[in-house]
């Protein structure tokens, strides 16, 4: 199976690893700092790269032989350099964690849970189990997530047993399950939040400047939509 390098550190832009399989969708490698398409956040894009030749890495997927990377053109003990596109996967990461924060903010004010999200570069979206359909209050809860972001709040990644994730209250605001697994990746934001997540973040809030609400949409019973984009 292919080592994650990425759960352990999100910074990680370069790697050397070696391609261990191959098949008709892809490489798999035996490490890889590229982020697969999972949990709403989409996959790195970036490039393997062999001597001096380039293969482009057109998305990354998760599957049962490990993560892998559709590119083609490598052989089974090839060794390669993988550079992510970083430029796009920090957007990601600023984007994901300002999910976190507005999600944490209208838990906070409200007891709803996200039903669906989607991170992106340009606008991403999260879905709220609320009752009620209140543009200005969403408007509201994105300038409380702004001034979170502000007071530059460290974000930390820490890995509990399953046992001790269940054993703290709303750790998980997806309207799911913590997964059945034996341990948990969780992301802290110190004073605001704590969520399980295999995602890419930043190390501080302040990274993310401030986010701006493009739109909100009722999307039937108890289902809000929320758009919105990072400012710079």
């Amino acid at each position: 199976m292919t080592r994650a390098l990425y759960l352990d550190d999100s910074y990680l832009r370069s790697f050397d690893a070696v391609v261990i399989d191959v098949d008709d969708t892809g490489v798999y490698l035996d490490r890889t700092a590229f982020y697969p398409r999972s949990g709403g956040q989409p996959s790195d894009l970036g490039l393997l790269i062999r001597g001096d030749r380039l293969f482009r890495v057109e998305g990354v997927e998760p599957s049962e032989h490990g993560i892998c990377h559709r590119v083609h053109g490598l052989s089974p003990g090839d060794e390669v350099r993988g550079e992510i596109d970083w430029a796009r996967r920090y957007r990601i990461m600023r984007s994901h964690t300002a999910c976190h924060i507005l999600s944490a903010v209208i838990f906070r004010e409200t007891g709803a849970l996200i039903t669906g999200n989607q991170i992106n570069t340009d606008r991403s979206r999260v879905d709220f189990s609320l009752e009620a359909f209140d543009k200005s209050m969403i408007e509201t809860y994105v300038g409380m997530a702004n001034d979170i972001i502000k007071e530059s709040h460290p974000v930390r990644v820490k890995v509990m047993t399953r046992e001790e994730a269940m054993e703290i209250p709303y750790l998980v605001k997806l309207a799911k399950n913590v997964p059945e697994r034996e341990s948990v990746r969780i992301i802290e934001i110190e004073g605001v939040d704590l969520q399980a997540c295999g995602g890419t973040h930043v190390r501080n809030t302040s990274e993310i400047r401030e986010i701006r609400l493009v739109k909100a949409e009722n999307k039937g019973k108890s289902n809000r939509r929320v758009y919105f984009e990072l400012v710079g």
